[in-house]
């Protein structure tokens, strides 16, 4: 797949993905109610979700799926309409998601235990004035609707740089901070194009590899990251992405 979205100015993203839904959908209007959308209960949980196959309808928000911010807003809305505060729909293959707020996202079924590959390919659309927010995956999640959840997480920038933490409770741990890697592709200042970045960590018994663009650009003990459990995403507030893969590969 070449993702090749012509969108207007990044200030209006929710705007020009809105007119890309009704060209590609065939004009439907999808809208998803506001509430606690980020801790709302998952639906449908029993399989691993498919970017292949839309959970729920194309262009809607997908089922299943939990969205919660790191800072929970009664008010805030979760879905498909232009003024939502994230803006998350199926668009097969996988999911497009712009950002006015940082959160996680994960589906309970997308697990990964033992030794494995977890692997998600996001396309990235100009940042604009937010070219230092953060995007990327998000892995061995563990009591993710709670103030004791725990996960690691693998960050891009558009600057050229990833990061690598782990969450435990509400404090982070820096694992390796903002490291500058040419396996990066980053888009140019006002360009219409976006540019696909294949993420990826590969867990063992004792480390875990850190792989961009098919490129180790870090290893570190497994021990010391969260590693067991959810496979999801991270994305800080002021990103537009779509994220064409996720998968999960054991190694035996």
């Amino acid at each position: 797949m070449k993702a090749r979205f012509i969108l207007d100015r990044y200030v209006t993203p929710f705007l020009a993905i809105a007119t890309f839904a009704i060209l590609l959908a065939g004009g439907c209007d999808n809208r998803s109610s506001s509430g606690n959308d980020q801790t709302e209960q998952a639906q449908d949980t029993g399989s691993r979700p498919n970017p292949n196959v839309p959970q729920g309808e194309e262009m809607e928000r997908p089922t299943g799926w939990i969205v919660r911010m790191d800072r929970p807003d009664s008010s805030a809305v979760v879905g498909s309409t232009e003024d939502a505060d994230i803006f998350f729909v199926n668009m097969t293959p996988g999911w497009h998601i712009t950002t006015r707020r940082s959160a996680i996202f994960y589906h309970p079924a997308s697990t990964a235990n033992g030794n494995y590959t977890a692997k998600a390919g996001i396309y990235l659309f100009d940042p604009g004035d937010h070219q230092r927010e953060a995007y990327g995956l998000l892995f061995g999640g563990t009591d993710l609707d709670s103030d004791s959840s725990a996960y690691g997480y693998f960050l891009l920038r558009n600057t050229g740089e990833f990061l690598i933490k782990r969450r435990d409770g509400r404090e982070t741990v820096v694992v390796q901070g903002w490291t500058h890697s040419d396996a990066i592709l980053t888009v140019p200042a006002g360009s219409q194009e976006s540019v696909l970045n294949d993420i990826s960590i590969n867990v063992s018994d004792t480390r875990i590899r850190f792989i961009l663009n098919g490129e180790n650009v870090a290893t570190h003990p497994a021990s010391g990251i969260p590693n067991q459990g959810i496979v999801g995403f991270r994305l800080n507030h002021g990103v537009n992405v779509h994220v064409a893969d996720l998968s999960v590969e054991s190694d035996h």
